[in-house]
This record gives C-alpha cells, structure tokens and sequence, in this order.
C-alpha cells in the first residue's frame, strides 16, 4: 500500500470517527435547544459530549498513539482552537436568527462541522499524534 492510499485510509478513519463525535454533539444540541436551554449553553454541551470520545478514537484508532499528558495537552489546546471557531459560527448564526435571516442556531454549528474537521485532522496529524 503506497502512502498516499495510507494518508486517505487514515483521514477516513479520521472522519469516521468525527461523524460519531458529531453525532453526539449536534444531537445533544438538537435536543437542548428544543428544551429552549440558551444556544451557547447547548453548544458547549454538545462539545464536551464528543470530547473525550474524540480523544480516545483518535489516540488508538486513528493516530495508534500513546495517551501522555503532553498530547492530552496539545489535544486540548486544539479543541480550544476547534471550540471557538464554533462558538464564531454558532454566534453568527444567533445573530441571523435575530435578523430572520435563518431559522435556527444549529445551522451554525453544521457550518463549524467541516471546519473543525480539516482543522483538526492537520493538527493532530502534524502536531497532536506526531
């Protein structure tokens, strides 16, 4: 297997497991925001759902890394990253809500989706799992 069918094996694998994390996150979203819980707030839940799940399937599955306090660190220093391009995302589609431009603050986080993604498989591929 050349390396470059190596690298698409691992980003699938890698978005594999995104999808699972995404799940839990958009869904426990989903379901906050219809108990009218503040969007910020079901935004921040919905992430920290996925998160250790995230952690864990990529250090064994999809990067076969050691769990040390120092890619733990690095990990968290992404998610912070990953986190606030969320919360961008979420906060614009808060204020097009107000503007009756859309119709939910969800669509926010579905937009941060792919972005998070591609910025979060380059980083753990080139600094995170490294």
């Amino acid at each position: 297997m050349n390396l470059r069918r190596i690298g698409m094996h691992q980003f699938l694998v890698f978005l594999a497991g995104g999808v699972g994390c995404a799940l839990i996150d958009v869904g426990l979203m989903w379901w906050l925001l219809h108990l009218h819980v503040n969007p910020m707030l079901a935004t921040t839940a919905g992430f920290l759902a996925g998160l250790l799940l995230n952690y864990g399937f990529h250090s064994r599955v999809t990067f076969t890394s050691a769990l040390t306090p120092a890619t733990f660190a690095r990990f968290m220093a992404v998610v912070g990253i990953n986190y606030l391009l969320t919360l961008l995302t979420v906060s614009l589609a808060v204020f097009l809500v107000h503007s009756r431009a859309i119709d939910s603050a969800l669509l926010g986080k579905v937009v941060a989706l792919p972005l998070v993604a591609v910025n979060g498989y380059w980083l753990s591929k080139h600094w995170i799992f490294k």
